[in-house]
């Protein structure tokens, strides 16, 4: 294992071998990467039907993993080296030696102040999962226990929005999922395209109750004054004008999801 920055890289994997479709022809817009060869991609795992897998050597498919074998493909590259980070340390720009990163980021001001951003390549709102049976609605939710991800939109929400008689901060989503599951808080609040995601693969345990609409978009984020972005912000402008990035979508976000997140009911802060 090496140590990049505050990661560690554990796994590399083949683009041109992974479960991913891959469009475009290869090498039709290359560039110079940070590691010789390969396409190095930031990530904070997990992150089911984003990235699919647990740990960055077991990641085979999922919609920001494909995204970044199809950029690595167009850029003429023969593989994907996955770097599981801290998300704080990912967005307040403290890490280094790598292309993009690809986590689920949404787009905001402040962090444009430290880390610079691709154009939007995703819309999400914030969601909020709870266990089967909890009662979640603009009522209820100063009576409960509220989870949120250290340094997330959903944890600047809770915060400025809720007031809920209780915030938890935990470092990541298993954790969060993990205590939602166990009863140690009464709902966990983050993008909906994520918690989506966490209640499909809970066995019917979770379910999404609502969501808040706050126009957020995702964005990747490129080492500060990348000399790539420009050809980087080309290949995504590419995958969304030739279709590629609804296919993803389509493949392993709405499938997984098991629901059409346009239809779950908004909820006034």
């Amino acid at each position: 294992m090496a140590i990049v920055g505050a990661a560690i890289v554990v796994s590399t994997a083949s683009a041109s071998q992974a479960a991913c479709e891959l469009t475009g022809k290869k090498g039709s817009d290359p560039f110079k990467p940070a590691v010789a060869g390969t396409l190095t991609v930031e990530t904070s795992l997990p992150s089911p039907g984003w990235w699919n897998g647990d740990t960055p050597d077991t990641i085979k498919d999922g919609y920001e993993y494909c995204l970044a074998a199809n950029i690595a493909n167009r850029a003429g590259l023969d593989g994907v080296t996955v770097v599981n980070v801290a998300f704080d340390a990912l967005v307040a720009g403290r890490t280094k030696d790598f292309d993009l990163a690809l986590s689920s980021i949404s787009v905001t001001d402040a962090r444009k102040k430290v880390v610079d951003f691709s154009a939007p390549y995703f819309n999400s709102d914030i969601g909020v999962v709870v266990k089967k049976g909890t009662t979640y609605s603009s009522d209820t939710v100063k009576d409960l226990r509220i989870g949120v991800k250290q340094a997330s939109t959903g944890a600047s929400f809770a915060d400025k929005n809720l007031h809920p008689a209780a915030v938890k901060v935990f470092p990541d989503d298993s954790s969060a999922i993990t205590s939602l599951v166990a009863g140690q808080i009464d709902a966990f609040i983050h993008d909906t395209s994520i918690v989506l995601g966490h209640a499909a693969n809970s066995h019917g345990k979770l379910e999404v109750v609502g969501q808040y609409h706050t126009g957020e978009t995702y964005g990747a984020i490129y080492p500060k004054s990348s000399p790539n972005a420009a050809t980087l912000d080309k290949i995504i402008a590419d995958l969304k004008n030739d279709g590629t990035l609804d296919k993803l979508a389509k493949t392993y976000l709405t499938g997984v999801w098991g629901a059409d997140p346009t239809a779950i009911p908004y909820l006034q802060p």
